[in-house]
C-alpha cells in the first residue's frame, strides 16, 4: 500500500503531538521532517543519558545549531526533559520543538509544568476513511479498527492482540500503574460491555468486584493511556432534563472487538451494533480535532431515555447524528432527532445507517454510514 497522506496539520510554533501507540505519529513526524533533530527515548541509551541528567538535553540541542525542529518522542518517559525544554525555548526562540508522547498519565501525575503555554496541544487519531481513499474497506474497518499499525498488518487480529498486550505489558505492568493486574484485566472486559453507553459506574464495580473508586482510577489510566474517552452531555440551553453521566468509548472499533469477549449467545448485530457507533464516535473525534473552529463532540439524552448518539458543536454549527445498525430507516429511529430539533431549530440532524440510499424525512438527512465516512474531511462535516 503506498504512503497515506494524513489529514493531521502541524503548528508552525512549538507542540506536543499526543496519540495512541500505532496512529502514526512517529512515522509522519519522520516523513514530515526528514531534516528534524530526531531524539528517541525508547532507545535505551539515549533514554539513560538524559533521564540521569536533563540538562545533557541542552547540550545535545545546542550542539546541533542548524537542526530544526527539535522533536523529542515519547516525552513521557522523562517529563523532566520538559524544565529544559522550557530553557532551550527562551535561548533559541527560533527552534521549534515537537514533543510526541502516547500516554498523557506520568505528565499529568507529576504535575509538570508544559512550557508555560509555549506549546499547544495536538492529537493524531487512527486513520480516517477518505485518508485511506480507494483502500478504506468499510467492513474491514468494522472488524478490526483503522489503527495504521493494524491495517497494514499481514494478519489484523492476531496484531490487534499483540498491540493489546504491549499496551498492558509496558505501560501498566511496567509502569506498576496498578497493584492488581488479574483485577484490572477483569475491569477491562467489563468495560467493553458499556462501550458507547451511559456509564453506570457501581454496576461497573460490582461486576468488576472492586471498589468504586478503583474503578474510577482504572478509568482515569485509560483515560491517561489514551486508549479510551468519555462524551459528556450536550447541555448548553437545555428546555428538558438531561442525564448527567458520561458515555464511555475505547478509541477504535477494532480495540474494541479485541477486548470484547465471544460469549456464546453473541449475535453479530450485538457486536455490530457498538462497533459501528464507535467507528462513527472516532471519524467525528478526528474531524473536531483536524478542523478549524474549536468543535467539541457530545452526546444527548434526555431523563425519559430520549437520545442521540453524537452532537458536534463548534463556531460552523450544531450538528446531531444518530446512528442505526439497520438497512432501513424506521420512525422510531427519527423520534430524537426529532425532539432535538424542537429544542434546537437551527442544527442539522443525521440520521446515520446501514442501507445504499440517501432520503430526507422533516428536515433530517438519512445518509448510508460508509458513504458519509468516505467523504467525511477536515472543515467538511457533511457533504448535502
Amino acid at each position: 500500500m503506498e504512503t497515506i497522506e494524513r489529514f493531521f496539520q502541524e503548528s508552525k510554533n512549538s507542540f506536543f503531538l499526543f496519540g495512541p501507540r500505532g496512529t502514526g505519529k512517529t512515522y509522519w513526524a519522520k516523513q514530515f521532517y526528514p531534516e528534524c533533530f530526531w531524539i528517541n527515548l525508547l532507545d535505551a541509551s539515549t533514554f539513560q543519558l538524559l533521564y540521569a541528567k536533563p540538562e545533557r538535553l541542552y547540550d545535545l540541542v545546542a550542539s546541533h545549531p542548524q537542526s530544526n525542529p527539535i522533536i523529542i518522542d515519547e516525552i513521557q518517559k522523562a517529563p523532566a526533559l520538559l524544565e529544559t525544554v522550557q530553557w532551550l525555548m527562551g535561548d533559541f526562540p527560533k527552534k521549534q520543538f515537537i514533543m510526541t508522547g502516547s500516554s498523557a498519565r506520568k505528565l499529568r501525575r507529576k504535575g509538570v509544568n508544559l512550557l508555560g503555554g509555549r506549546a499547544s496541544s495536538k492529537r493524531m487519531h487512527p486513520y480516517m476513511a477518505a485518508e485511506l481513499g480507494k483502500y478504506f474497506d468499510f467492513e474491514q474497518a468494522l472488524d478490526v479498527g483503522l489503527l495504521p499499525v493494524i491495517w497494514s498488518a499481514q494478519n489484523p487480529k492476531e496484531a490487534l492482540h499483540g498491540y493489546l498486550h504491549l499496551y498492558l505489558q509496558e505501560e501498566v505492568q511496567l509502569e506498576g500503574l496498578v497493584r492488581h493486574l488479574d483485577a484490572f484485566y477483569r475491569f477491562l472486559e467489563v468495560m467493553s460491555f458499556s462501550q458507547a453507553s451511559v456509564l453506570n459506574i457501581s454496576n461497573v464495580a460490582r461486576e468488576c468486584l472492586i471498589e468504586r473508586k478503583t474503578v474510577d482510577a482504572y478509568i482515569q489510566i485509560l483515560e491517561d493511556l489514551l486508549i479510551a474517552f468519555q462524551l459528556n452531555v450536550f447541555n448548553k440551553k437545555a428546555k428538558r432534563e438531561l442525564v448527567s453521566h458520561p458515555k464511555f468509548f475505547y478509541f477504535d472499533a477494532g480495540v474494541f472487538k479485541a477486548i470484547r469477549p465471544r460469549e456464546l449467545l453473541d449475535t453479530p448485530e450485538l457486536m455490530n451494533g457498538p462497533a459501528l457507533e464507535t467507528l462513527i464516535g472516532q471519524h467525528l473525534r478526528a474531524w473536531c480535532d483536524y478542523s478549524q473552529g474549536n468543535h467539541k463532540l457530545y452526546y444527548w439524552q434526555t431523563r425519559s431515555k430520549m437520545e442521540i448518539d453524537f452532537i458536534v458543536h463548534g463556531e460552523s454549527g450544531l450538528y446531531a447524528f444518530e446512528v442505526k445498525n439497520s438497512t432501513k430507516v424506521k420512525p422510531e429511529h427519527l423520534k430524537a432527532l426529532k425532539i432535538f430539533g424542537e429544542d434546537y431549530p437551527m442544527s442539522q440532524r443525521f440520521l446515520l445507517y446501514r442501507g445504499n440510499q440517501r432520503d430526507h424525512h422533516e428536515g433530517i438527512f438519512c445518509i448510508p454510514c460508509e458513504e458519509f465516512l468516505r467523504k467525511l474531511v477536515p472543515d467538511k462535516l457533511v457533504q448535502l
